[in-house]
């Protein structure tokens, strides 16, 4: 049995889009002799369509897009997911098409509504009484994504006798999550007794990101093939073909990260019709690990960088700015905020000594945040440069970002990436060569809003900080169990009230890269006005 995995990039509601990039793979398959192709979940849509699904109008160009597949198949039965509007129901579904016509569909039983997924928002889950169809003489065995991770469904199917069982997959990215898909899939083919073919997309959607990671398990548990993750990739294997493999290494946990962030910021901002963006540099490590993403997704050519000193920045802070300008040969304007935050300042002096309210606190820091922001947007307007923001995890966890200031932008690089990933990321980065200057890694972090700051005159040390927000982000742990961990009860508690104090912030904020499997956003959903404190 010959099949072809199609580990395509489809794009959210670009159904002729989407339409073509499957014709293109059913030529492939029948230019090969295969018996199956096999194309992820909803590709005709892409993932997730969310409220699209919701618009008739939407739905009219679905069945169209279903036609165009079906009428176009030929020898190589073509195994493709796409909404299906069933009376009154509508299913996340499989066709099977071949010859011109369908000759099978499955709809999808078990429907995710956690993490970013919705589905039971928009779909109604299928009875299952059919997920084993019969292909030329073959007998296939079809799930979908979610359905594989139900360990009551796999019982149930393990009593079905198929020659293959094929998994159509939406998955999102996060780190770790191929080693979890793949030992599951090693699982369920020794359950099953027959080979197991898991199919995923590649590209970002807003702050997701697919991988794709697509591979083939033999009956025994054998991985026989794994796609390339971050790559389109088509694939033909030999289910028949004893001893062959294809096996492409995983990248190493920080190669992985980088990529995902490189497609994210790549595909959200060409997706959006823009080319080009801007970046405020500062000298720091986080608007330097932006910027080197950003080239690396867009290329040099398309990326400004933008100092905006202040009165308080260091001279080796606009050094180190300038010199990762010169090493990323992208294209930078200095534009001195001083003069224009002490005219804010003044208009505001005479209505501040009236409230009695003259001495400098964190007003006067936001002041200097929001007019790089103000200036940001402005480059952003007149020339349709997309601004990337710069703020990290740990920033935006416990509210040390200013809202219309740093956070300004249309979309944020690091926001699920804590502070202590960002200097593993930017070491590893230089692995080969300094591209990050060595002083950016190395002095410490400051926002540089007042004389001498450093984020540890408020923050624990970002070893700490990043530990105690993963415990209770990711890992939902309470107060008392972190504490337990070895770390000061009073610490915990401060660090957790700010986290839940800080929400009204990551509503406003941009959408950033998905890379953790809490990341702020979908993932993590709470409100922002409650009475309950930990």
């Amino acid at each position: 049995m010959k099949i072809l995995l199609a580990q395509i990039a489809p794009r959210v509601g670009d159904l002729n889009g989407n339409v073509k990039l499957i014709h293109e793979a059913m030529a492939k398959a029948e230019a090969g002799l295969c018996d199956l192709l096999v194309l992820p979940e909803l590709v005709i849509t892409g993932y997730p369509p969310e409220d699209l699904l919701q618009r008739p109008a939407f739905m009219d160009l679905v069945v169209q897009a279903i036609h165009a597949v079906v009428s176009a198949s030929h020898n190589s039965c073509v195994v493709f997911g796409a909404p299906r509007q069933d009376g009154n129901h509508l299913r996340n579904s499989v066709f099977l098409a071949q010859h011109g016509k369908i000759i099978g569909i499955y709809d999808k039983q078990c429907l995710p509504n956690y993490g970013v997924f919705d589905e039971r928002r928009y779909f109604e889950p299928g009875n299952g009484e059919t997920c084993s169809f019969k292909v030329n003489s073959w007998h296939i065995g079809i799930g979908v994504c979610e359905d594989l991770w139900s360990d009551e469904l796999a019982s149930k199917q393990a009593d079905i006798a198929c020659d293959v069982w094929l998994n159509l997959n939406a998955s999102p990215f996060h780190i770790g999550k191929q080693a979890d898909r793949e030992a599951l899939v090693q699982r369920r083919a020794q359950a099953f007794s027959a080979p197991v073919i898991y199919v995923n997309p590649v590209g970002g959607q807003d702050e997701i990101v697919f991988d794709g990671g697509s591979h083939v398990v033999d009956a025994l548990g054998n991985l026989l093939m794994r796609a390339p993750l971050f790559e389109p990739c088509q694939k033909i294997i030999d289910l028949g073909a004893v001893g062959t493999s294809d096996i492409t290494p995983l990248p190493d946990p920080m190669q992985q990260i980088y990529q995902a962030l490189v497609m994210g910021v790549a595909d959200y901002v060409l997706r959006n019709g823009c080319k080009q963006v801007v970046i405020g540099l500062s000298g720091g490590i986080d608007s330097a690990l932006t910027a080197v993403i950003a080239v690396e997704a867009l290329g040099a050519d398309n990326v400004l960088g933008v100092l905006l000193p202040s009165r308080y920045s260091s001279d080796h802070s606009i050094a180190d700015a300038e010199a990762l300008v010169t090493t990323l040969g992208i294209a930078s304007i200095t534009l001195p905020i001083a003069d224009s935050v002490t005219s804010v300042e003044a208009t505001l002096a005479n209505s501040f000594a009236a409230w009695g309210k003259s001495a400098p606190d964190i007003t006067e820091e936001n002041i200097q945040a929001r007019m790089r922001g103000v200036l940001l947007m402005a480059i952003s307007n007149k020339t349709g440069r997309m601004v990337l923001t710069t703020g990290n995890k740990s920033e935006m966890a416990v509210g040390y970002a200013t809202l219309y200031g740093d956070m300004v932008g249309g979309f944020a690089v690091l926001k699920d990436v804590y502070k202590t990933d960002v200097f593993a990321l930017c070491r590893w980065i230089n692995r080969v060569e300094e591209i990050i200057p060595a002083n950016t890694i190395n002095k410490p972090p400051s926002a540089e809003l007042r004389p001498d700051q450093k984020d540890s005159d408020s923050l624990p040390d970002y070893d700490v900080l990043d530990a105690i927000l993963s415990a209770n982000i990711e890992e939902r742990l309470s107060v008392d169990a972190i504490a337990a961990r070895g770390y000061d009860k009073a610490e915990v508690k401060r660090i957790i009230r700010l986290l839940q104090l800080a929400e009204y912030k990551r509503r406003q904020a941009a959408p950033g890269v998905k890379i953790t499997e809490r990341a702020f956003g979908r993932d993590r959903r709470y409100p922002i006005t409650h009475g309950f404190w930990e």
